[in-house]
């Protein structure tokens, strides 16, 4: 696609980092689809471009788009290079989806990645958006893992929009500061932040990731594929989860809600659905059949339980509700959707 940054009149650009990643890759096709945005509660606009920055390149559906171009490398490089052809944000860019992230697990195991990729990366983002003096949008994923069981300072048995966070992980913590510089940088006046609190996502298709959470999503995904799969926590631990399709509209209703109804600046938290990994298998079973759950092999893995474990699992998000998100009713309708989603993926005849 062109270069050219004249901006066009009734159109808008939107940049999403990590725009090949997972939730990128769908943010994309939805926005594609969706083909406008009502920016901030304005009269909707045509979506003219999608740069999506990541180090890999989109699938080939994307870049056959017109609307879509592909800006690939190391995000951190990219946003300090001073002479980029193709800077990451311009002048005409209207809303950055911010998804681009080190997950929990890789951030535990290498706190230099985590700082560089979540806390380093932000910043230089958010700077290279108030350098523009356009105010864009910056839509920033923040995490439910901004939230959890401090000693001395329980949980509340259900988290509230109010409910102060205490994060007990490297990753929880670096999301939180980004929530921090995302609300400054608005009461600054130099971007119109959103931070949204992302529930773990189930089912994603693809491959386990480095992220705590990745059971969740490998539990089913794998049996599914005709593939064992452990369960690390104990399987009565509650979890707090959203489906794919539940979380872009979370993300898409944050860049279009109007300040006033967005209200404060604090990160608004999405609805979740609240299961365990047994009513998990159970939906499963339903769905697939018991030789399929049977393919879940239940491996205890204290690690990932006590990162797991301090996260709240119920959720009452009545901001989100006010811009008309709900959370989705049945685990058993998320894997119903991942099989009508993921044909190819699925090997079960039951499943099927």
């Amino acid at each position: 696609m062109s270069n050219n940054t004249t901006p066009i009149q009734g159109s808008c650009q939107v940049v999403i980092t990590g725009g090949a990643g997972f939730l990128g890759v769908r943010l994309a096709r939805a926005l594609l689809a969706q083909g406008k945005l009502s920016l901030a509660g304005a009269a909707p606009v045509d979506i003219d471009r999608i740069t999506l920055v990541d180090r890999a390149a989109p699938p080939a559906d994307l870049l056959a788009d017109d609307r879509v171009t592909a800006l690939i490398g190391d995000l951190n490089a990219l946003l300090e290079a001073k002479e980029l052809a193709a800077p990451v944000v311009t002048a005409q860019t209207a809303v950055v989806f911010h998804l681009a992230a080190a997950v929990s697990g890789e951030c535990e195991a290498d706190f230099d990645l985590g700082m560089r990729s979540n806390f380093a990366a932000t910043l230089t983002l958010l700077e290279n958006c108030r350098a523009l003096k356009t105010q864009p949008i910056v839509v920033f994923a923040s995490s439910l893992a901004v939230f959890g069981d401090a000693p001395g300072v329980p949980l509340p048995p259900v988290i509230e929009d109010s409910t102060l966070p205490t994060p007990q992980s490297s990753y929880g913590i670096q999301k939180f500061i980004g929530e921090q510089l995302v609300a400054d940088f608005s009461r600054k006046g130099f971007i119109q932040g959103r931070s949204v609190r992302l529930m773990t996502v189930s089912v994603r298709p693809g491959k386990p990731n480095g992220a705590a959470s990745s059971f969740l999503s490998g539990m089913l995904r794998e049996p599914l594929a005709g593939i064992r799969a452990i369960c690390p926590v104990p399987a009565d631990t509650p979890v707090a989860l959203s489906s794919p399709a539940r979380t872009i509209a979370g993300l898409i209703g944050a860049a279009q809600a109007s300040a006033q109804t967005w209200g404060p600046r604090t990160a608004l938290t999405l609805p979740a659905l609240t299961t365990t990994p047994a009513e998990m298998a159970a939906a499963l079973q339903q769905v697939a059949g018991p030789a399929v759950a049977a393919l879940i092999d239940w491996v205890p893995d204290a690690a990932i339980h006590n990162i797991v474990k301090t996260w709240p699992a119920r959720i009452n998000a009545r901001r989100a509700a006010g811009l008309g998100l709900l959370p989705d009713t049945s685990f058993e309708e998320i894997v119903r959707e991942y099989i009508r989603e993921n044909t190819d993926a699925i090997k079960s005849a039951s499943a099927a």
